[in-house]
């Protein structure tokens, strides 16, 4: 039987926990849904040169690793709603940070190689980013903002495990993994790209994803956004996140708010 249908036969079977701290009840408790309803910039401890602005919905941290893992790695489809609510608040921070009314939004999730794919039991039909952006674009659309997925980006390499690795070799690591996928559909001219993925932390992923991007984006002089369910905090002393409001975030509701 398909390794989805486990998950959601599981999902109504069993007692429901919190994925974050555990306490029975709710998916995610609000509790633990409020650390992701605080959409921030997301500032890795050395920005990588051409790193998108980048906005993250929470902090990946405390009750949220526990909560994206279970999801990515362990199967809690149900986390799926609430965690893309959360990557809805993020696209929605970032666009706010645009001057003036966006064009439309195009939604362009990470791809996941094949093999962390077969270690977590998916296909590409169940890419976890994938689902993340279905969800999101669900949630903006609903919120008035002309959004939609756009699979601009295909895997074009190997990369190595990045456990490990500093950041400048986290780079070098992944470059040259992605590229432009032939016969992607033709962008609106006015489109803002942004790249989504589960969680930022050195920010070479992005970096890359990005740079890959703006030759399509640059067209129009828009640069590409980024947007991510949780963000590593900076382990150095700094001043708190900035705190990103205003435009469409205002008319999205949190992720726990429907558990």
């Amino acid at each position: 039987m398909d390794g989805g249908v486990l998950a959601a036969l599981a999902d109504l079977l069993l007692p429901r926990e919190c994925a974050g701290c555990g306490v029975p009840g709710a998916v995610l408790c609000r509790r633990c849904a409020a650390l992701l309803a605080v959409p921030h910039l997301a500032q890795p401890r050395r920005f990588p040169a051409g790193f998108p602005p980048t906005v993250a919905a929470g902090a990946y941290d405390g009750p949220v690793r526990p909560a994206v893992n279970a999801f990515k790695e362990r199967g809690r489809a149900e986390l799926a709603r609430p965690l893309g609510a959360a990557l809805a608040l993020a696209v929605a921070g970032v666009l706010a940070g645009l001057s003036g009314r966006p064009g439309p939004v195009r939604l362009v999730p990470v791809p996941s190689s094949a093999a962390a794919l077969r270690a977590r039991g998916r296909d590409h039909g169940r890419d976890h980013v994938r689902e993340l952006t279905a969800r999101a674009v669900a949630e903006l659309r609903a919120a008035g903002v002309d959004a939609a997925e756009a699979r601009l980006l295909r895997r074009s390499g190997r990369a190595a495990d990045s456990a490990g690795l500093s950041a400048v070799q986290r780079r070098a690591n992944l470059a040259g993994t992605f590229a432009l996928r032939p016969g992607s559909p033709e962008l609106p001219a006015t489109a803002v790209l942004v790249v989504v993925d589960d969680v930022v932390t050195s920010g070479a992923t992005l970096t890359e994803a990005a740079g890959v991007l703006a030759p399509a984006a640059g067209r129009e002089g828009s640069p590409v956004l980024a947007a991510v369910v949780a963000a590593t905090p900076r382990r150095t002393p700094a001043e708190g996140p900035a705190q990103v409001g205003g435009g469409p975030a205002d008319r999205l509701s949190g992720p726990g708010d429907r558990d």
